[in-house]
Formats: C-alpha cells, sequence, structure tokens
C-alpha cells in the first residue's frame, strides 16, 4: 500500500514527460452536438433513455475510496445513468487517454488536472462544456482567478474546477517539543523557520529534508521561485523565466540548507516524509493530500498549516482537478448530456468530496461551516488567494520536466543553481518554440 500512495503522490500534480502522449490528434472524432437540443440543458437534468458512462480518474489513494462512494450515491440517485469507473496511476492515465479517445476506447468523462486541460483541448481530445458553467452558475467571483481561467482554451472552457490541492506546510509536533520549540507555533516566517533549524540541528535532528525530485523539492522550489516574486514563465508562458535572479536566489536558499547541515545531500525519492513520519525530521512540504495518510497513523503528533514565508510574498504550489467530457467518434447527445448531469451534481456535492483531502473549489463550498469542521483540510484554504497555479498552455509537461531537472542539478550539487537554472532556462525556450509550432499558438 505504502508504494502505491507514493507513486500516486510521485504523479498527482504535474504529469512528468506526458506532453508527447498528449499530443496525439484525434483523429475521427466526431462533432461535439453539446449546443443542440438533444445534447440536454447543460446538465440541469436528464429525462432520456437509459445510459452507461465511462469515467476514467487516477485517484488511486485514499481520496479514490471518497470519489468511488459518490459515484456510487449518483448512481443510486439516478436510475437511467450508470457511471462506470475506470482508475489508473495518472502517468498512464494521460498516456493512455488520446489513444484510446481516438480508438472509440475512450472514457466518457475524464477527471483533468488543471494543467492538462489546454493539450488535450488543442488537440481534440475534450470538448467545451460552456454551458454547464452556465447551468452551474459559476463565476469568477465563486473561484480563485487563476482555477477559473485555467479552465480555459481559446475563450472556451473545457474544464469544470472541482478542487484545489496546494503543497502544505507539516510539523512535528513531538521533535519540535524534544529540541526545546514550541509545538503550538510552527515557524511562519524566514527568520522564524532559521531560527527552529538552528535549534533543531543543536538538538541533533536535521529539521528540513530537501528533496531533489519534483515531490517534494521540486514544488517547493517552485512556490519559494514565487514567493521571491519570480515566475516559471513569462505571462504568456512563451519563455522560461526560471533563471531569474528571483529564482537563483531560491534556489541557493535551499541548496544552502544541505549545506549547513539542516538537511541531509541526495534525499531518497519520499525520503523526506518517511523521516518526517518516523521522526527523524521536523518540517515537510508535502501536498494536501498527505493529510488523510497522517491521519493513520495516531501515534504521530503533527500539524499542519500555510507555507511559511520565507521570500517577500506569500505563495504555494497548487494544482486543480477539472472535469472534462471526452469526443467520441460517433457522438451519443444523450450520453453528453447525461455525463454533464453527472458533473453537476458532482460540484454541488464537493464538500463531501473534501473529505478526500482537497479544498473545495467553489468558494461558497469553502466558506460553509461544515467545511470548516474539516479543520486539517481547511487549515490550507486560505493558500487559495495566493496559490502558484501551472500556466494553462497546451504542451507544457516536458517544459516543467525540465523546470525540476534542473532544480535536481542543483540540489544534487552537479552544478550551481545559477548554471543549472540557465542551463534549463536554455533548454525550455526550445521547448516552448517547438510548441508553438506543433500548437499554433
Amino acid at each position: 500500500m505504502m508504494q502505491n500512495e507514493m507513486s500516486r503522490r510521485r504523479l498527482l500534480g504535474l504529469g512528468l514527460g506526458l506532453g508527447a502522449a498528449a499530443s496525439l490528434t484525434l483523429a475521427g472524432c466526431g462533432d461535439d452536438d453539446s449546443s443542440g437540443p438533444a445534447a440536454g440543458n447543460g446538465g440541469k437534468d436528464y429525462t432520456g433513455p437509459k445510459v452507461d458512462l465511462k469515467l476514467w480518474n487516477g485517484f488511486t489513494g485514499g481520496d479514490g475510496d471518497i470519489f468511488k462512494a459518490l459515484v456510487n450515491q449518483f448512481n443510486t440517485e439516478h436510475q437511467n445513468i450508470a457511471v462506470t469507473i475506470a482508475t489508473y496511476e495518472w502517468a498512464d492515465y494521460y498516456a493512455k487517454l488520446p489513444g484510446a479517445a481516438s480508438s472509440g476506447n475512450g472514457p466518457d468523462i475524464a477527471v483533468m488536472h488543471m494543467d492538462q486541460l489546454a493539450t488535450f483541448a488543442a488537440r481534440g481530445v475534450i470538448t467545451e462544456l460552456d454551458d454547464v458553467a452556465k447551468v452551474l452558475e459559476l463565476s469568477e467571483a465563486d473561484f480563485a482567478p487563476t482555477v477559473w481561467k485555467g479552465g480555459l482554451y481559446n475563450d472556451k472552457r473545457y474544464g469544470i474546477p472541482l478542487d484545489m490541492h496546494p503543497l502544505g506546510f507539516y510539523y512535528n509536533k513531538g521533535v519540535m517539543q524534544k529540541a526545546g520549540l514550541d509545538p503550538a507555533k510552527p515557524p511562519a516566517t524566514k527568520d522564524e523557520y532559521t531560527a527552529a533549524l538552528t535549534e533543531l540541528k543543536k538538538s541533533g535532528v536535521q529539521g528540513f529534508w530537501v528533496s531533489p525530485f519534483q515531490f517534494t523539492g521540486g514544488m517547493t522550489f517552485y512556490s519559494l521561485l514565487h514567493q521571491w516574486g519570480g515566475s516559471v514563465f513569462d505571462a504568456e508562458a512563451t519563455r522560461a523565466t526560471f533563471n531569474s535572479d528571483q529564482a537563483v536566489e531560491a534556489c541557493t536558499w535551499l541548496v544552502d540548507l544541505i549545506k549547513q547541515g539542516h538537511s541531509p545531500a541526495n534525499v531518497g525519492q519520499d525520503a523526506d516524509y518517511l523521516a518526517f513520519k518516523s521522526g527523524r525530521n521536523a518540517f515537510n512540504w508535502n501536498g494536501i493530500w498527505q493529510v488523510n495518510d497522517l491521519k493513520k497513523s495516531p501515534e504521530i503528533q503533527w500539524g499542519v498549516a500555510p507555507l511559511p514565508q520565507i521570500g517577500s510574498q506569500p505563495a504555494a504550489w497548487a494544482n486543480s482537478h477539472n472535469f472534462t467530457i471526452v469526443k467520441q467518434r460517433a457522438n451519443d447527445a444523450n450520453k453528453v448530456s447525461a455525463a454533464k448531469v453527472f458533473i453537476n451534481w458532482l460540484s454541488q456535492h464537493s464538500l463531501d468530496w473534501a473529505k478526500g483531502g482537497q479544498v473545495p473549489a467553489r468558494k461558497t463550498v469553502r466558506d460553509s461551516a461544515d467545511f470548516t469542521a474539516l479543520a486539517e483540510v481547511n487549515a490550507l484554504a486560505p493558500e487559495l488567494e495566493y496559490a502558484a497555479f501551472p500556466p494553462a498552455a497546451p504542451g507544457l509537461g516536458e517544459v516543467m520536466t525540465t523546470f525540476y531537472n534542473s532544480f535536481n542539478e542543483a540540489a544534487l550539487g552537479k552544478k550551481s543553481p545559477r548554471q543549472a537554472l540557465d542551463d534549463g532556462a536554455a533548454k525550455a525556450n526550445k521547448q516552448l518554440e517547438d510548441n508553438r509550432k506543433k500548437y499554433g499558438s
């Protein structure tokens, strides 16, 4: 089970090298008739004959059990719609989807990360959902602007946001207390963080293990880059900017933690999190999806809070799950209509989904007393206001891999932070140029 959990965490956020698979054109897809009468009314209701819908997702962890329970509840309440789930590891999922859809063996509904939407929309794999947004009465005011805009491609909506999952700050209360730190007051600023690490080191604990891998060191660097006022790309995502002075400073801060002995060198994949659980470090920057995993270990005294502000402004890596409808070779208007009903229904039940370790995308749900009662998940909800989401541009899978690989080289001491980021940005710019040719943007 632990191996599956680790695999899921490694693939939960940004797909690694998945752009090539997603770039397959969906040849022979039928035109989407969703705007016509036969396709229903944007998910408000469905009164047609019984239909069977296939739904693909990547929820292989504890969140998958909650998702399955919600789908079962939907099926019970809708006698003329039967939704069947297929669950894959995210990497396999994104690799399989284009070919399956092209051959007519794809799903009707697909859960997709926000950073993947533009690629699949550009290649014609998924269909427009503007009418669903209207029926749900969705507006930008009920979402963080980036979450709302992330579902758009060429000013048309292809994804209905379900949640957001940010990076959070986990602290081991028992380890803090042994080092003479107040476990009720986790560090929230750069000075407090540095002071805490110093005290932990005095007690023989390397307090914050810096992983060289995307999960979680690369995501930590992503967060700090934005905290220092930098960005991975320019506003149009046409040029890599992750070698800016701000980025180098953020990367250097992390690398220096290793040099100063606050972290071991060459930390293995997921070793930082396992060390946190076993009391060998005190702090871990990790995804909100770890909340439910830690709840399974009552012997661990832990807390979770928004990321400390190390740079000049708050920022945290985040991504978002969206619902999409997959184009079919032979369009079935009844299935399209029924799929929209499902998306509508689950959006209205996003509070139940939050129990799986996700922050609901909709402000009205986040502001409810029931969500506030989910103390640990709710603790990270404030990060939505300054979350640094991946850009909504097609073909960025390989480019983001280049970004994370650049940090990996710096964290492992293979190159200086400046050299690693300069080399990575140069490669990323060539990839971005290729994407503009490939996707015509």
